[in-house]
């Protein structure tokens, strides 16, 4: 699939990597095409059929040949970069402040709004992987339903653990969804998130579906309105052009001897 792919974009095939981690996850890694690697977890390859697997790579492939961790990575700079010279304004700044108070605030906000603005861009290039993504491999349904499918299993294997990257929160922006499901956050708290919400990227999904003509403007194929439990399999079969008619064969994790 990673090679089909990759020969649609004229770019580099990266190296692909399979963990025996029970949890629905993949991510992508590298500065460019030319030095980049995908992972997919071995949990994300027993709950997904072949068109959302071949979906879900897609979206990787768009964070490698968009350069998405080569600009997280600058992001994450900057924020670093901010909060140490809010520090060091505070301390080395002078002894006779007029408003001391203001520059110890200064300390605390600096670090807040740095980690906000860099949160926003990994959102940003989430939504942007999965425009990217489904239009590589034609099928936006597909990656919808297995978006849906990563939320709902990585809640179900909640208690299965995963590997110290996924428990570790500085490294859940890496992620094609949020490890074990995410943490539900609304209001303010949507702006510490390291992904859009599940219902916002499926409606994205949905939005791209109806320009190709996957979805009809005024409604599904029942004649009522789109919406997230309106994806109906055969129909996403039927129009996918990512999907071939070869059978899915998941590949088994080897056993260490």
């Amino acid at each position: 699939m990673v090679q089909e792919l990759s020969l649609r974009t004229g770019q580099p095939m990266p190296r692909l990597f399979i963990s025996p981690s029970p949890q629905p996850n993949a991510f992508a890694t590298g500065r460019n095409p030319k030095h980049a690697a995908v992972c997919v977890n071995q949990g994300l390859i027993d709950i997904l059929e072949r068109d959302e697997m071949e979906a879900v790579l897609a979206h990787e492939l768009s964070h490698v040949y968009n350069r998405d961790i080569l600009i997280g990575s600058v992001a994450a700079t900057i924020a670093t970069a901010i909060t140490f010279l809010a520090r060091f304004a505070f301390f080395f700044g002078g002894r006779d402040r007029d408003n001391p108070l203001g520059s110890l605030l200064m300390v605390f906000l600096a670090p807040v709004a740095a980690m906000v603005i860099q949160l926003a861009v990994t959102r940003s290039r989430e939504t942007q992987a999965d425009t990217s993504g489904a239009e590589l491999c034609g099928n936006p349904l597909a990656l919808a339903s297995a978006l849906r499918k990563l939320e709902a299993g990585g809640k179900q294997r909640l208690r299965l653990g995963g590997t110290p990257a996924e428990t570790s929160p500085a490294f859940s922006q890496l992620y094609i969804s949020a490890p074990f499901g995410g943490a539900v956050s609304r209001g303010m708290g949507s702006l510490f998130r390291t992904h859009p919400t599940t219902e916002a990227r499926v409606a994205n999904l949905e939005q791209i579906a109806r320009k190709m003509g996957q979805i009809s403007w005024f409604g599904s194929p029942r004649g009522r309105k789109a919406g997230m439990g309106d994806v109906v399999d055969q129909t996403v079969r039927a129009t996918s052009t990512c999907s071939s008619t070869r059978r899915w064969v998941r590949p088994a994790v080897p056993t260490p001897p």
